[in-house]
């Protein structure tokens, strides 16, 4: 059976494509919704919104391959997204990394076997000022340290969510 678009979602891509001068504009909010409604972008979503915006779909999966942003597998309840870029790095992102994949007893691209964290390290989340920074899903959580990573992930464990930045 092919993936088709919802009804729901083709009214909120309506309104979403009105904001922008040509359809196409609106190809990442458009992903971002789909990724919202399924927690990934599944490669017959990607060949669907290809067709609903007429664009070829090798536009739309190198949007979807560039960003990190997109998930192209479904992801933990928590996505962990560790920055690696230099100033991160030389914050203690690679610190960071190495104390997540200790407690959390995962690999980055890995999920928990309760399915509650992913892990990925990027390469950058454009926040270098309150470096290293961690997203949690869609928040950003700037200068964290040890402490405040285990304060973030006993709250994220318990449902506290978002913790305090």
């Amino acid at each position: 059976m092919a993936f088709t678009l919802t009804d729901e979602f083709k009214q909120r891509a309506e309104k979403i494509c009105a904001r922008y001068p040509r359809r196409d504009a609106a190809l990442i909010p458009l992903l971002l919704e789909l990724q919202r409604e399924a927690g990934y972008v599944a490669e017959e979503a990607m060949d669907a919104l290809s067709g609903y915006l007429g664009l070829p779909y090798s536009r739309v999966k190198a949007v979807v391959t560039f960003y990190t942003m997109f998930n192209r597998v479904p992801a933990g309840k928590y996505h962990l997204q560790v920055c690696r870029n230099i100033s991160c790095h030389m914050a203690g992102a690679p610190g960071l990394l190495a104390a997540l994949r200790a407690r959390l007893g995962i690999e980055e691209g890995e999920t928990t076997k309760d399915g509650l964290f992913t892990l990925s390290a990027v390469e950058c989340l454009g926040a270098c000022g309150d470096a290293p920074v961690l997203q949690v899903n869609e928040d950003y959580f700037g200068r964290v340290t040890a402490e405040k990573l285990d304060v973030l992930l006993e709250d994220l464990k318990h449902g506290k969510y978002p913790s305090t930045r």
